[in-house]
Order: structure tokens, then C-alpha cells, then sequence
């Protein structure tokens, strides 16, 4: 089973193939915003595929279209309900997604906020910072 690696929050999951990123998301505990409920109508499932993105399926005109509507985007951008994993991927949860996690979902506010301040505190002491505004610099596509 394909590897999803959450780097923000240091949470590593193994799921299905044919499982979204939203999926993996939920079923690690990512913070991954689904403010539509995962139905590509909004944006706020944002992701960046930082490595493995050729292990994701292709990316459809609708996704696109709602892409566009996202902030920060980048090449390695998806919209974690369209993106279907094949094998092993690293991502970043756009802060557009985790801000959303937040509104949605102010019951989990504060754990989700620990479970990134742990992970950036962890990576630091690790040599290994993510940052919201910077992909790791091993980025492969």
C-alpha cells in the first residue's frame, strides 16, 4: 500500500491505492480543510505533492478550474479530494487548507495546532525545517 507522508505535521499513513489525499488525510489526523466535503467545489483541500506527484492521477479540467480559485499555487499544487495516489507521496498542507481545518473544525483547533507546533519543533531539532512558505528542498515532482 502507497506511503502519504504529511510534513507539516510529521504523520505518516499507509492507505489503499485509489485513496484520495483527502481520505489519507482524514484517516491520519491531518488537518486537510474539506469545507464542500470533498466534492471539488471549493478550495480548501489545497495540497502541494511535493515528492511523488507522478504517483498521483492526472489532473482533470474541474480541478483546474477550482485551482484557480486557491491561493499559492505551484506547480506541485492539488486539490487533495481529486488527487488519487498510486504509490508513496509526500505532502504539504497548504496554510489556505489548514486555516479552513481550523474554521471547520474548532473543536480540533488547538490539537491540530500542537500537532504542527510539535512537528516544526521536531524538524528544527532535526536539521529538517518546513516552513509554510517553502517546500523542502529535496522537492522532487
Amino acid at each position: 500500500m502507497p506511503k502519504v507522508r504529511f510534513l507539516k505535521e510529521k504523520l505518516e499513513i499507509e492507505v489503499p491505492e485509489g485513496s484520495s489525499i483527502l481520505e489519507a488525510a482524514r484517516k491520519a489526523g491531518a488537518p486537510e480543510g474539506d469545507r464542500c466535503g470533498g466534492v471539488c467545489a471549493c478550495s480548501t483541500c489545497h495540497v502541494y505533492v511535493v515528492k511523488g506527484f507522478d504517483q498521483t492521477s492526472d489532473i482533470e479540467d474541474d480541478e483546474y478550474d477550482i485551482l484557480d480559485k486557491a491561493f499559492d499555487v505551484r506547480m506541485e499544487s492539488r486539490l487533495g479530494c481529486q488527487a488519487k495516489i498510486r504509490g508513496d507521496i509526500d505532502v504539504l498542507i497548504s496554510d489556505e487548507s489548514f486555516q479552513a481545518f481550523l474554521d471547520e473544525h474548532p473543536n480540533l483547533a488547538d490539537e491540530a495546532r500542537r500537532l504542527r507546533a510539535a512537528a516544526e519543533a521536531k524538524n528544527e531539532a532535526d536539521g529538517e525545517p518546513v516552513s509554510s512558505d517553502s517546500t523542502p528542498a529535496a522537492q522532487q515532482r
